[in-house]
């Protein structure tokens, strides 16, 4: 695992992701302490992106929890492979086996159909897989309750098998774009950090470290732009997510500089509103 904030640092900037040392301070603490650690900010800062670098940077797996509205138990933890059971039944009868061999045979390990949370506490290798659940607000209260008790012990009760136990802890992410609040209890299982959207200098350094073969005029000019436009009251501020969009966009469109026409046929790289769209436009002409 990391071994100080530095290699943090060093590791996240060689898979071309730019952190601050307060994130890296964050990582090495959740490393340390054995805890989760709760992304929070706007959507399209790169809370995701954190899972998935720290993921590459530590040789590791990522298993990733993607939450929903109705997400429950059978799709995050487990649930039986119904028809390899029946397949399995009408075999064991064949066999004249008895009621109970029937039982203990389908209610075994093979007939697990494991979901990313009981894949992520089975996991049997050198170093511990990433487990990101992406954005927990989306999920209903219930499935918030029911993770505490996973995230208190990393392990889970299986009524027909027994109590199954994680040999290593996952590194575990979780993220949310603050569409809910979270209740307190999962926060206290936590360490936090809040994402803000880059400043100019970390813009450019981020655009310029995922598109090498951009301009540094044209970045200048993108990343001016998003700062200005995240001043403005949008329903939808732009990330750093449509920034990189919007310049990989223009090199597609063999653009070397910003002009108003280029900047009009391509908002839809910046906005996904219409209301922004038609909002910016007034304000353009106005300004």
């Amino acid at each position: 695992m990391f071994k100080s904030i530095e290699k943090i640092l060093s590791a996240l900037k060689d898979h071309k992701y730019v952190a601050d040392r307060a994130l890296a301070t964050i990582v090495y603490l959740a490393q340390a302490l054995k805890k989760p650690i709760l992304l929070e900010g706007e959507a399209g800062v790169g809370k995701t992106e954190v899972a998935k670098v720290i993921a590459q940077a530590l040789s590791t797996k990522l298993i990733r929890l993607q939450c929903y509205e109705g997400l429950d138990m059978s799709t995050s933890l487990y649930e039986w492979n119904y028809s390899k059971q029946m397949l399995g039944i009408k075999m064991e009868k064949t066999k004249g086996s008895s009621k109970k061999e029937i039982e203990n045979t389908i209610f075994s390990e093979k007939y697990l159909l494991r979901r990313p949370l009981l894949e992520a506490i089975q996991a049997n290798s050198p170093l511990p897989r990433v487990l990101l659940i992406d954005e927990i607000d989306r999920s209903d209260e219930e499935f918030e309750a029911f993770l505490l008790e996973v995230l208190s012990d990393f392990q889970i009760t299986i009524p027909e098998i027994g109590t199954i136990k994680a040999k290593k802890r996952p590194f575990v992410l979780i993220t949310s774009n603050r569409t809910r609040e979270l209740h307190d209890a999962l926060k206290r299982r936590c360490l936090y950090h809040w994402i803000e959207y880059p400043t100019f200098e970390k813009e450019y350094e981020i655009v310029m470290t995922k598109i090498p073969e951009i301009r540094e005029t044209l970045a200048t000019q993108i990343c001016n732009f998003m700062q200005k436009i995240r001043q403005r009251d949008f329903h939808k501020k732009p990330g750093i997510a449509e920034t990189l969009d919007w310049a990989q966009a223009l090199i597609a469109l063999n653009k070397d500089d910003l002009d108003k026409k280029t900047m009009e046929q391509t908002l839809g790289c910046i906005f996904k509103y219409n209301v922004d769209i038609s909002k910016f436009k007034v304000e353009f002409e106005e300004d």
